[in-house]
């Protein structure tokens, strides 16, 4: 059996110098590269002219019935879209085949999940060990501050101005943003920079460096958020845990905000997100709040009712 990577070698290569151009960042490249040579492996072969719509959507109803979610799904496609879109722009092929095809239905109705004040401090009392102060810096920023796990794992030592006490934040869609930083994280972030570990590499930038003085990599901080999440839920019975992930933090940050009186537009500024649609799923309430809201409504009936 030829091995896609010998069928479509150029294609590949092209759809990867053109995401490094883009800006996208590692992890992003990484997956959707893994998705479109899984694509690719679907197409036994063709041509990328020979490639069609229903080519596109056999492979995504195909990837339904392995049970994947609507949201993977709707990455896959993405990808694949993505693909095609960098070869028309490196006039490899003319067509776009995954262009018109509908993404699936999320359910938009479904609130993130996210922990309160209280558990949010008995998560900062679960981190332990070595680089406790790194690692408790890392998650204020994405608890108190909204940032995505690749923002962090992005940021430069010269993005924190700790005299006027903001954070330059490169986001998605290449985007800057700038951030006000509370002065508790401000003084963490002071002391974890005290304490980095000295790169290996002269001009390293990094913010936040692993034991070797490398970068921290995005899979590092999702592996010691999921040790501390397991250390945040060691009381509760197996079967009662969520699932968690470092995520969780960002949406924390986004129903704080709205809880606490902040409007929709600058909540959607601060996540540097692009479209306020986005934003409006942190708008959720709880259920008590819901009865608390009917309760306050003085319900007049008619006389001689009941």
């Amino acid at each position: 059996m030829t091995d896609v990577k010998d069928i479509y070698e150029e294609q590949l290569d092209a759809f990867l110098i053109w995401m490094k151009d883009a800006g996208y960042t590692m992890y992003t490249q990484k997956s959707y590269l893994s998705d479109v040579y899984e694509f690719l492996e679907s197409l036994k072969g063709k041509t990328m002219e020979q490639v069609k719509k229903l080519h596109v959507i056999s492979y995504l109803s195909s990837v339904r019935e392995r049970g994947v979610s609507d949201a993977t799904r709707n990455r896959k496609h993405a990808a694949v879209n993505c693909f095609f879109k960098a070869l028309i722009e490196l006039e490899l092929t003319t067509q776009n085949p995954a262009a018109g095809v509908k993404k699936s239905k999320t359910d938009s109705n479904r609130a993130p999940s996210f922990l309160n004040e209280q558990e949010l401090m008995r998560f900062f009392e679960s981190v332990q060990g070595k680089y406790r102060t790194r690692n408790i810096a890392i998650f204020l920023l994405m608890a108190y501050m909204g940032l995505r796990i690749g923002e962090v794992h992005a940021l430069n030592l010269s993005d924190f101005n700790a005299e006027h006490k903001t954070l330059n934040v490169f986001g998605k869609g290449r985007k800057w943003r700038t951030l006000p930083v509370p002065e508790s994280v401000s003084l963490m972030l002071e002391q974890a920079i005290s304490e980095r570990i000295d790169p290996w590499r002269a001009k390293e930038e990094a913010m936040f460096t692993s034991q070797k003085g490398r970068r921290l990599s995005i899979r590092c901080i999702q592996q010691i958020a999921s040790e501390t999440f397991e250390r945040f839920q060691a009381e509760v019975p197996e079967q009662q845990r969520l699932s968690y992930s470092s995520h969780k933090l960002r949406h924390s940050f986004a129903t704080m905000l709205l809880r606490k009186g902040a409007d929709l537009r600058t909540v959607q500024e601060l996540l540097g997100h692009s479209s306020i649609q986005t934003t409006t799923i942190y708008t959720h309430v709880t259920s008590r709040e819901k009865e608390e809201a009917i309760a306050r409504l003085n319900i007049q009936l008619p006389t001689g009712i009941g």
